[in-house]
């Protein structure tokens, strides 16, 4: 029990399948999601808000013990923006944007995540993970998915139509059906075990200890990394504010400790002594000694079977690239699911969810490792070259770029995605098709917003204007409502109102052009996930109907 926080309990209730008894007919839904994590969650929270009946299997009836994921990028702020539950997170956890890292007693190393003025939300959040599965849960509801707590799924068998689940509770056993199954149950899925899927990487030899202090102290909101400290010599400690007064320590150990040793009090407190001082006063909430792991699947789709989150791929902790990188994936794949299951496209769609969520994972999966060998050098070669560049740091910006205490989760640029399409207009800057989109302020007809919240769940047509009333080609523009997949216009101008059924946004501070590069006739293709699909500088609806038939699968 954690002294800053009470776990909820969430209803167990007898499913409806048992009530015709064990052997009745077997329920048969659209969509079952495994795992009530966050990725599971958000993706049966994405789904729902576009119309899908959803069940999400869960075999607890809590949210996660202990901070565990803490820091949330400004990326999933974005995408938890759209399912309803981002001002929660801000309001609740602790803002940053600086990092530093520190060699020894001299600060040699910072960064900020957020350089630029108006975006609407911080580089980063900390906030304990049970916190963020709390307001996911409560969201769900809200939304209408059915959430089936006690439920272990025991036996997995997909086929070409639908894939049969038994599912175990505490009233007894029962058969369900998915015509897709969302797989998030983490990293040691049970689901990946019974289907015989492999998961290739590598286990890095190290351990580290996880402390919660809970504690009152006028640290700054940053992020600070110490390597070989001298509370903690030859070894590394990261430190993090989370919400409470809640402190998140991380200590390297080593390999060759005794993990359930290590997290006795007798021996965490200490350290935390060392660090923080004899005369600092400070409650221990929750201790736990983690390794960790950088692999993947071959691929994140098995027919109608499709993986999310830790349970396709997995990452050390440092950079934060784990909660982060598997809302990604559900952002990235609830749409196209959408469109399957509306006829609206084919389901070699969902082999695109799998190709470009693979090039994100192996994206983390380089900066993770290229983190962890340097945070945990393998040789006393590599550890000499590390202190090397660490002692240089201070001093030469050369030797800053090398320093690295955990590249900081981004979104992946999916530039090399088959569902571009390739400019054939000269552009600057770097919303380049397949960029996640830049946020900046407008001004809608209901006051001051933020792009990125206008955007979201369906293809979207940015169509720049200086007077949005003298918009070229409006009847074409609002035909595009009408395209297989609907395309929604809206236009974005320093001044005016766009004809009727257009919806119109003002750059009121110009961050807009700035960012795209935009000038009056510019146009951006923005699909559901709000990544760029195509830009032209000039309306043509032909064009931006092979993009989207392109951005489909449908060309």
């Amino acid at each position: 029990m954690l002294s800053t926080y009470q776990y909820p309990k969430f209803e167990y209730r007898k499913p409806a399948e048992l009530a015709a008894g064990e052997n009745g007919a077997p329920g048969r839904y659209p969509v079952v999601v495994v795992g009530a994590g966050p990725v599971g969650l958000a993706a049966a929270i994405d789904l729902a808000i576009q119309g899908q009946k959803v069940v999400v299997l869960d075999n607890d009836d809590t949210v996660s013990i202990g901070s565990r994921g803490v820091c949330y990028a400004k990326r999933a702020l974005e995408v938890l923006d759209r399912l309803g539950c981002g001002d929660e997170m801000v309001n609740k956890g602790v803002s940053w944007n600086v990092g530093r890292t520190f060699f020894r007693e001299e600060e040699v190393f910072n960064f900020n995540l957020c350089p630029e003025p108006d975006h609407h939300r911080p580089g980063m959040i900390n906030l304990q993970q049970y916190y963020l599965e709390e307001y996911l849960v409560k969201r769900a509801m809200e939304v209408g998915v059915e959430l089936r707590w006690k439920s272990t799924v025991i036996a997995v068998n997909p086929g070409e139509e639908a894939t049969a689940l038994r599912v175990e509770t505490p009233d007894g056993v029962y058969n369900i059906e998915a015509d897709w199954l969302v797989v998030g149950d983490g990293a040691r899925s049970s689901i990946r075990t019974m289907l015989g899927l492999d998961i290739d990487g590598k286990i890095f030899m190290d351990r580290f200890l996880i402390a919660d202090v809970v504690m009152k102290a006028d640290f700054p909101t940053e992020r600070w990394f110490w390597f070989d400290p001298p509370f903690h010599r030859n070894q590394s400690v990261l430190l993090h504010r989370q919400a409470d007064n809640v402190f998140r320590i991380d200590f390297q150990l080593g390999w060759n400790v005794d993990p359930e040793v290590e997290k006795k009090p007798e021996n965490v407190i200490p350290r935390i002594k060392a660090m923080l001082g004899d005369d600092r006063e400070f409650d221990l909430e929750w201790v736990s000694v983690y390794t960790f792991q950088c692999r993947r699947m071959n691929s994140f789709r098995h027919g109608r079977v499709l993986f999310v989150g830790d349970a396709a791929h997995q990452v050390s902790p440092f950079g934060a690239r784990g909660a982060n990188s598997g809302i990604q994936d559900t952002d990235n794949l609830a749409w196209k699911l959408k469109l399957v299951m509306d006829g609206k496209a084919p389901s070699t769609l969902l082999d695109t969810y799998s190709e470009e969520r693979v090039f994100a994972a192996d994206e983390n999966l380089m900066n993770s490792t290229r983190s962890t060998d340097f945070i945990t050098p393998k040789s006393t070669t590599s550890k000499t070259f590390r202190n090397a560049v660490l002692g240089l740091a201070e001093h030469y910006p050369f030797a800053r770029a090398l320093v690295n205490s955990g590249r900081l989760s981004v979104p992946a640029y999916l530039t090399e995605s088959r569902l571009n399409t390739a400019d054939t207009d000269a552009f600057a800057g770097k919303m380049v098709p397949g960029a996640p989109m830049d946020d900046a302020p407008i001004e809608t007809d209901t006051g001051e917003s933020w792009l990125l919240q206008v955007l979201g769940n369906r293809f979207q047509l940015l169509v720049f204007a200086d007077d949005a009333s003298q918009v070229a080609d409006a009847a074409a523009l609002a035909d595009l409502a009408n395209n297989t997949v609907p395309v929604q216009v809206i236009v974005v101008a320093k001044t005016g109102i766009a004809p009727a059924g257009i919806k119109t946004v003002i750059d009121t501070r110009g961050r807009i052009a700035e960012r795209y590069d935009a000038q009056p006739a510019t146009c951006y293709l923005a699909r559901p996930d709000q990544h760029v699909a195509a830009r032209w500088r000039a309306f043509d609806a032909a064009a931006v109907k092979r993009a989207v038939a392109t951005a489909t699968c449908n060309a």
